[in-house]
């Protein structure tokens, strides 16, 4: 087994805004796209709908290393926006932008997918960010990712930014899911006994043509088909970037706990799909308000004291990762409350002042765009 480089690197996704109606950009001048490639030296992409972009940090050491990359990419694309009266926005909805509006990227990876999942594609007006963590034995890859799916429900808890879809409170802290899950392959993943086992199975629908490859696996937590990494994908993206960094801390410890189990021929509980999708819905409906399931003792728990005990027990691992600092910041999450709680914060204060609702979601807009790049 090689010994895992636990090299970082952080993928967000964004949403362009019309500085003037606040409402979705469905047509972005191409010039401003071309520009943010340009300016991030590659670093941004297009996605699957025109008002979407991507960024993903360089292959980075550390935690702390990858984070001032993404604030960096967030400053620059925000400046570029702004030239066009635009702005960016980190969150996994709108507050009130509408997917039939939008205009699909014409490449033939996204047309492809807009012909094989029609209205269930063109729906996906989500962002996301996705965490990948070196590890280079593919056995190795396969045995952590069906252990790590405890710790996704946690992940997603802390970042929810998803509360509105179409100009309506859902009631959910994470919607997002709820429309990524209408697609194929979504969710936790399968458990498979070695690589040899995962890519047997990803060959069965090769092989049947009903998809190219394996990053037509769209799991909640995947072996990367582009680099020696596992990547997690459940997270909404954060609005505060300090936020995300902690997401990412947590994640690169966990593995990194995990590793030392397996170095002392031990390694954490097995659970259930079905029971840790229980804790998904908690955090996908609630966030971290009501609390998780902690299965060692059978009954819900506080948040808190899941975030007390996890901090604990990956300690050691930030030390050796050298993300102590990001990782004991998860509490300033708790204090201060995810993206979603702010956003609807922000709705019900202006509400309560006599907004229009229109208005109270404009200001939801204007929230997100201050804080998506605010310096840590």
């Amino acid at each position: 087994m090689t010994e895992p480089s636990f090299t970082i690197g952080i993928e967000e996704e964004y949403l362009l805004v019309d500085l003037e109606t606040r409402d979705v950009v469905a047509h972005p001048p191409e010039d401003l796209l071309a520009e943010g490639v340009a300016r991030t030296d590659g670093l941004m992409t297009t996605e699957f709908l025109q008002s979407q972009l991507e960024v993903g940090t360089r292959k980075c050491s550390s935690v702390s290393e990858a984070a001032a990359e993404i604030v960096e990419l967030r400053s620059v694309l925000s400046d570029l926006a702004g030239e066009y009266g635009n702005a960016v926005v980190a969150a996994s909805t709108h507050p009130f932008g509408a997917w039939e509006s939008q205009e699909l990227t014409h490449t033939e990876r996204y047309e492809k997918l807009d012909q094989d999942h029609q209205v269930v594609a063109r729906r996906m007006l989500i962002c996301g960010m996705h965490v990948h963590v070196g590890l280079d034995d593919d056995d190795l890859r396969i045995d952590l990712m069906r252990q790590a799916s405890y710790f996704l429900p946690h992940i997603l808890a802390l970042s929810t930014s998803s509360p509105f879809w179409h100009g309506t409170n859902t009631g959910l802290r994470s919607y997002r899911l709820t429309v990524f899950d209408g697609m194929p392959r979504t969710g936790l993943p399968e458990v498979f006994e070695s690589w040899g086992d995962y890519q047997r199975h990803v060959e069965v629908l090769v092989e049947a043509g009903v998809i190219e490859d394996a990053s037509k696996l769209w799991w909640d937590l995947r072996p990367s088909i582009r680099y020696p990494t596992l990547e997690m994908r459940i997270a909404d993206v954060c609005t505060t970037a300090a936020h995300g960094a902690s997401l990412a801390a947590i994640y690169q410890c966990v593995l990194w706990m995990l590793h030392e189990l397996k170095r002392s021929n031990q390694r954490w509980r097995g659970y259930s799909n079905m029971l840790v999708r229980e804790n998904r819905w908690l955090a996908q409906r609630y966030g971290f308000d009501a609390g998780m399931i902690d299965f060692g003792v059978g009954s819900v728990v506080p948040f808190s004291d899941l975030v007390e005990e996890l901090l604990e027990m990956l300690g050691p691992a930030a030390d050796v990762l050298g993300c102590s600092d990001e990782l004991a910041a998860t509490r300033d999450i708790l204090g201060s409350g995810t993206s979603a709680h702010r956003q609807v914060a922000v709705y019900e204060a202006a509400m309560a002042d006599g907004a229009e609702v229109g208005e109270a979601l404009r200001a939801v807009v204007d929230y997100l765009i201050e804080e998506t790049t605010r310096l840590p």
